[in-house]
């Protein structure tokens, strides 16, 4: 297909497209778990399941043949919590005023996007950070997907994660999942993680391990959606809380943003149109009414199984179009099935470790903050504020301030502004 140049990235419409089909499966859960998250924030659950989905489609779709990337655009996890739990739950602003707030943010993202300063910010950022972002995000992952598959659990309050009961048969499926999707992959199998998905849900259906959850999503409601379209209040605007949150969500966008890109695009040259991809679907979450879109992390898994056009991006949004019809088949699916997915895509992400320079700390020690500060605050933007703040000021201990950038200096105070800011909400 000329409009993606298959040819020249070596690949094929099978392979693009079974790509496509295990990033959908890897974040199909967010059709479900985004409307619960925005539904504590006062929005209607079962609206905002719509949102979910055609935001998802048309950011997808606009990746893949704006952005020619093969990256799947989703509400992020982690700005959904921010959303609701701090602009709305901690700054008291409705869920109205938060939609004008992602509205605002948008335009500030695009201004960056059709300007030089996203270029900027990406040249400024050092290489050994760069890999730390690539590396955290796929510890991360590695997290999830335990997670997941009930390998780790929460510890309570004698630890932070503590080992899953091992005699439960969707743990049990989880492991034999990653170890067939990793044998698979290393056997180079085309669709590997794929068919890791297909065999461990028929296996949990057959075993009769995994029951499927009722699902309240009706496509009856579908009528009701233009509720939620344009729903925005601008009310607050110049209100301190509505401006510090412009403030604090631009800088959760931009640079989650430019982390996830530069932790999974290989083609760097994808970056500007990508990036405006992002800015535009910011603006469009706003208006459609729900959290802002990024690129989601589980796009890694798509880009392992062999995606490297924006084919794979457009057939993850026809996917979720589709969904409209079909979402209650996904609870058939069990987590079992997809955290092996998630496990081998997050180790494989953590092997950019190598390209850190361990014999220089003030390289190292950043790039480790933003490694396990991930994983750690389950947020991309604050693993990477820890890594952003500590470079210079590392760099000005052994009197080498002058090899860190006038952007990168200045992106580092915008960190630690950000960092105040969300402390004293």
């Amino acid at each position: 297909m000329k409009l993606f140049n298959l040819e020249e990235k070596n690949t094929s419409v099978k392979q693009e497209m079974m790509a496509g089909f295990t990033s959908f499966f890897a974040i199909s859960y967010i059709i479900v778990v985004n409307p619960l998250i925005l539904a504590d924030a006062g929005m209607p659950a079962q609206l905002s399941v719509f949102a979910t989905i055609f935001v998802s489609a048309i950011g997808s779709i606009l990746m893949g043949i704006w952005g020619k990337a093969p990256l799947v655009m989703t509400p992020g996890m982690g700005v959904n919590a921010f959303f609701t739990y701090t602009i709305v739950g901690s700054m008291g602003l409705s869920w109205q005023e938060a939609l004008a707030v992602v509205v605002t943010s948008s335009f500030i993202f695009i201004i960056i996007g059709y300007t030089n300063i996203s270029t900027l910010l990406v040249q400024a950022i050092p290489d050994s950070l760069k890999h730390g972002i690539t590396a955290g995000i796929g510890l991360f992952l590695v997290m999830i997907g335990l997670e997941n598959g009930g390998i780790i659990v929460d510890g309570g309050a004698n630890s932070f994660v503590v080992l899953g009961d091992l005699t439960n048969p969707l743990t049990l499926l989880a492991l034999l999942g990653i170890t067939l999707s990793a044998v698979l992959y290393l056997r180079r199998v085309r669709g590997s993680f794929f068919i890791g998905i297909v065999v461990v849900t028929l296996l949990s259906l057959v075993l009769g391990a995994h029951t499927p959850g009722d699902s309240s999503f009706s496509l009856s409601n579908l009528t009701e959606y233009p509720a939620l379209i344009g729903a925005f209040d601008f009310s607050s605007a110049f209100t301190i809380p509505f401006i510090l949150a412009v403030f604090s969500l631009t800088m959760i966008l931009i640079f989650e943003s430019i982390g996830l890109f530069e932790g999974m695009l290989e083609d760097k040259g994808r970056f500007k149109n990508a990036f405006r991809v992002s800015g535009v679907m910011t603006l469009l979450s706003g208006l459609l009414g729900t959290s802002p879109t990024i690129p989601a992390a589980e796009s890694a898994s798509g880009i392992k199984e062999g995606g490297k056009t924006g084919l794979t991006a457009v057939t993850a949004g026809v996917l979720f179009l589709l969904s409209l019809a079909f979402t209650p088949l996904l609870a058939y699916i069990p987590n079992a099935a997809l955290a092996p997915v998630i496990v081998i895509t997050g180790a494989i992400m953590m092997e950019n470790l190598q390209h850190i320079p361990f014999d220089d700390f003030s390289e190292w020690l950043p790039a480790f903050f933003i490694v396990v500060m991930i994983p750690l605050t389950s947020s991309i933007v604050d693993g990477l504020a820890f890594g952003f703040i500590a470079y210079p000021i590392l760099k000005l201990a052994i009197g080498e301030i002058g090899t860190v950038k006038k952007e990168m200096r200045i992106v580092s105070f915008l960190f630690l502004l950000t960092m105040i800011a969300i402390a004293v909400l």
